[in-house]
């Protein structure tokens, strides 16, 4: 896994290959967030995933997440205004973004498609807002945002 630094600057590694800056786990992210100015942090999961499941409380650090779905519920189509919406939220593409889905899977493409649109500093939230699935196939428990008990509110 690719560390960060709270500049939003990534250590060698997959990085250098996978078309974004590479992946942080939740902690790193947090910690960078809490430490860098102009990092933004862009949950990309559904509007029912928000609702229910939760979001980021980011007040600690005096910001907010910028909540845009990559794909919408419920068809899961790609979202034709994802990056229209991002670079309105986020207009300095030299900005630390950090990208979260549930597990990171939805992250790391938005990621990607950030990276490729002209944005510098993309990464991904490798463990996502709830992480992989425990023994028992639960989310929340294992990895991620809410199991490292990072600051959340649910809707």
């Amino acid at each position: 896994m690719n560390q960060s630094s709270a500049s939003g600057n990534s250590a060698a590694g997959q990085a250098n290959n996978a078309g974004y800056a590479g992946d942080v786990d939740a902690t790193e992210a947090w910690e960078a967030l809490q430490g860098t100015p102009g990092a933004a942090l862009v949950d990309v999961r559904t509007k029912a995933e928000w609702t229910f499941v939760g979001v980021p409380d980011l007040s600690e650090a005096g910001k907010e997440p910028v909540l845009v779905e990559w794909q919408q519920y419920p068809s899961m189509a790609l979202n034709p205004g994802f990056l229209e919406a991002v670079a309105a939220s986020v207009p300095d593409k030299s900005a630390p973004i950090y990208f979260l889905c549930r597990s990171g899977a939805r992250s790391r493409a938005a990621a990607i498609a950030l990276t490729e649109a002209g944005y510098q500093a993309c990464f991904n939230i490798s463990d996502g807002f709830e992480g992989p699935h425990d023994a028992n196939r639960h989310r929340g428990a294992a990895d991620g945002w809410k199991a490292r008990g990072l600051p959340w509110v649910q809707g």
